[in-house]
């Protein structure tokens, strides 16, 4: 008896990929034009994103009309997966060069800077502690702490995976009324998780004096907080996505991977804040 193989589905020439370029182009040239006063830089980065927001909802729109059709086998699934799971071992890799820098600084680079020799040459007042501000030592600030604001969003997080997972457990158990309000409850945990941050930097740069330019602190506090933040907009964006999609009647017990890729994303959102908490905000 031969052995059946499954039809591998080979989707048609796509448009948008050349969409894709084009919008991150724009979004790239206008970004510098607009921070440099030159040329049209806002109008280029807008019309960029409005490009960018047309092939998501194009592209997006062709890929789940497709699964919807049941033209996507076991293959495409793993494929899928693989693909899900790459991309978020190279955001682990985005956050590992952050921390990366924060050890340098923190444990090599300013201790290292507390000899004579260095201090000499240094800007009056330089102290080889963390944090520090920079040349800009009269311009003091206080540290951000780990208990309040953080702590609270912390535990939100916490929270909405928890939220996210009874989702999950509703969807296997073929519960719609579970699935819908466990990914509910999700979004609205990360919409408030990011209420707070908004509040916790008016908060640093209004009354604890807490800037971009707070030498070597400040600049790393708001590259990891903020990229951070940005990657728990995406991932509430991905999850308000699937909402809709459930809403509509979208997915089984036996297939909804588009589910469970925004989930494996909303978990990895978790784990990077939990060491983002205690090596930025706790030590």
């Amino acid at each position: 008896m031969s052995p059946t193989f499954e039809k591998y589905f080979v989707p048609e020439p796509s448009k948008f990929p050349i969409f894709g370029s084009f919008a991150l182009l724009c979004i790239g040239a206008g970004s510098v034009m607009w921070l440099n006063h030159t040329g049209p830089g806002p109008l280029v980065f807008f019309v960029g994103l409005a490009t960018l927001i047309y092939m998501l909802f194009g592209w997006f729109g062709q890929v789940i009309r497709e699964s919807e059709s049941g033209q996507y086998g076991k293959n495409v699934d793993a494929s899928f997966r693989w693909s899900m799971g790459w991309f978020i071992f190279s955001e682990v890799m985005f956050f590992f060069a952050f921390f990366g820098v924060l050890f340098y600084v923190r444990v090599i680079a300013v201790p290292s800077l507390g000899s004579e020799e260095s201090v000499s040459v240094l800007w009056q007042g330089f102290e080889a502690a963390w944090p520090t501000a920079g040349p800009r030592a009269e311009e003091a600030f206080s540290p951000m702490g780990a208990w309040g604001i953080p702590a609270i969003n912390t535990l939100i997080l916490l929270t909405s995976g928890a939220t996210l997972t009874w989702a999950h457990w509703g969807m296997m158990k073929d519960n719609r009324t579970q699935l819908k309000l466990g990914l509910l409850l999700t979004v609205l945990l990360g919409a408030l998780f990011m209420g707070f941050q908004i509040y916790e930097y008016m908060h640093a740069y209004g009354e604890m004096n807490l800037k971009m330019t707070s030498g070597i602190y400040g600049s790393t506090f708001y590259m990891m907080t903020g990229f951070h933040g940005l990657h728990v907009t995406i991932g509430a964006i991905m999850l308000l996505v699937m909402l809709f999609r459930v809403m509509a009647g979208h997915f089984t017990k036996d297939n909804h991977f588009a589910f469970e890729a925004a989930a494996w994303y909303w978990h990895f959102v978790d784990v990077v804040w939990l060491v983002l908490f205690v090596v930025v905000y706790w030590l």
